[in-house]
C-alpha cells in the first residue's frame, strides 16, 4: 500500500528520470541529427526523408538511453533525499532505506515493460525502416532522375554527368561524361541523352546520342578518339534495404529459435536490455545512500562507472555468444547475476543490520 511518502519519493524518480532521459536522448540525437544533416547536404535528401530519419533515429536511441537514465534518476532523487536531510528525517520516524524500493520499482517495473516492448518490437522495425530509407534516398540521390546545371556522380565516383538543359519530354542536351575505368579515362559528349530503366529495376541506362568519346591513360600519346550515333552507360542501383539479414534489423519472432549464434547473440542482448533497468534499479538505491558531508553528485561518477562497465560486459559477451566462447545457456545472464550480487554488497555496507527493518507503527 502505497503512503505519502512512497507518493513523495515516487515523483522525484519520475520526474528525474523523464529529465535526465530527455536530456542524453537529446545529446545523442544532436550527434546523429550532425551525421544525418551532413548525408542529406551532400546527398540532396528531401526535407521529409530527413525528419523521417531523426525520428526513427531516436527510437533507437531511446532503447539504449532508458537503463542510464533509471540510474541516474533515482541516484539524483534519492541522493537529493539524503543530501537535504530527508531521509534522516524519514529514518527518525522508523522508515528503513529498504522501503524506497517500493516507489523506485513502482516506477522500473512500467518503465522495463515500456522497453522490452521498444526493445522487442519497436526497436528492430524502426532500423530497418531506417536503414531502407537511408539507402533508398542515397540511391535516388546518385542514381535518380538526372537534372540540368548542375554536375552528378555516380558510381563511387568514377563516372561525372552533366546536361545543359532539359526538353518537355525529357530529353537532355549537350551532354557531357566522364568515367573512370581502372587507369582509362573515357570523355563522351554528346547532343542529346535520355535516361532508361531495364526490366529489374536494378539497372539504369543514360543513352547518348550524336556525340563522340575521347578514352585513354592520362600521361600515354595513344588517345583514341570515337564517333557515335548510340552509346549506353549502364548503371547498376543498389538495392534498397540490402542487409535485412543482419540480426539487428531482424524481427523478435525471426531470432526465437534460431540456431545461428549471430541469433541467439542478439537475442539476448534485446532480452539483457530491460533487465539491466531492474538490476540498475536495484543498485541505485544503496549507491545514492549519502554520508553525510558528501555533495549530491558525489557517487555520480561512480554510477556512469558502474553502468559503462556493465554495457560493456553485455557487449563482450555477446561478441563471446557469436564466436562460441560462451555457450548460449550461459550467455550474458551472469554479467546480470554479477550486478546483482553487486547491488547486494552494497545493501550490506551501507546497513547490514538494520536496512529491511521497519518498525510495525511507523506512519510515513
Amino acid at each position: 500500500m502505497f503512503r505519502t511518502l512512497d507518493r513523495y519519493v515516487l515523483r522525484e524518480v519520475a520526474v528525474s528520470w523523464l529529465a535526465v532521459t530527455a536530456v542524453l536522448l537529446a545529446i545523442l540525437v544532436s550527434h546523429q541529427l550532425a551525421r544525418i544533416l551532413g548525408l542529406a547536404a551532400e546527398y540532396g535528401f528531401p526535407r521529409d526523408v530527413v525528419f523521417a530519419l531523426i525520428g526513427l533515429t531516436t527510437l533507437q536511441n531511446l532503447v539504449v538511453m532508458v537503463p542510464i537514465g533509471m540510474l541516474l534518476a533515482a541516484m539524483l532523487a534519492l541522493g537529493r533525499l539524503y543530501h537535504e536531510s530527508e531521509m534522516a528525517a524519514v529514518r527518525a520516524c522508523g522508515v528503513g532505506p529498504a522501503r524506497l524500493y517500493l516507489p523506485v520499482f513502482a516506477l522500473a517495473l512500467p518503465v522495463t515493460a515500456g522497453l522490452a516492448w521498444l526493445t522487442f518490437g519497436i526497436g528492430p522495425a524502426a532500423r530497418d525502416s531506417a536503414e531502407e530509407l537511408r539507402s533508398k534516398a542515397m540511391r535516388d540521390a546518385q542514381f535518380g532522375h538526372l537534372e540540368p546545371g548542375a554536375f552528378r556522380t555516380f558510381a563511387d565516383g568514377k563516372a561525372v554527368f552533366y546536361a545543359e538543359r532539359k526538353d518537355a519530354n525529357g530529353r537532355l542536351s549537350n551532354v557531357f561524361v566522364q568515367r573512370s575505368v581502372g587507369e582509362r579515362i573515357e570523355v563522351a559528349t554528346a547532343a542529346w541523352a535520355e535516361q532508361l530503366v531495364l526490366d529489374d529495376g536494378q539497372t539504369q541506362l543514360v543513352v547518348l546520342h550524336d556525340g563522340e568519346r575521347v578514352e585513354g591513360v592520362p600521361g600515354q600519346a595513344n588517345f583514341r578518339r570515337i564517333r557515335f550515333s548510340e552509346h549506353g552507360i549502364p548503371v547498376v542501383v543498389p538495392e534498397p534495404g540490402v542487409g535485412r539479414d543482419k540480426p539487428e534489423r531482424m524481427p523478435t519472432s525471426a531470432l526465437i529459435g534460431s540456431a545461428s549464434l549471430r541469433d541467439i547473440a542478439e537475442l539476448q542482448r534485446r532480452i539483457s536490455l530491460p533487465i539491466m533497468v531492474l538490476v540498475l534499479a536495484f543498485v541505485a538505491v544503496p549507491l545514492a545512500a549519502l554520508r553525510p558531508r558528501e555533495g549530491r553528485y558525489a557517487r555520480v561518477a561512480m554510477a556512469i562507472l558502474i553502468y559503462f562497465v556493465y554495457s560493456n560486459l553485455i557487449s563482450a559477451a555477446q561478441v563471446w555468444i557469436e564466436k562460441g566462447r560462451i555457450a548460449p545457456i550461459v550467455g550474458d545472464w551472469w554479467v546480470h547475476l554479477l550486478m546483482a550480487a553487486a547491488g547486494l554488497v552494497l545493501l550490506h555496507r551501507q546497513s547490514p543490520l538494520n536496512f529491511w527493518r521497519t518498525p510495525a507503527r511507523s506512519r510515513a
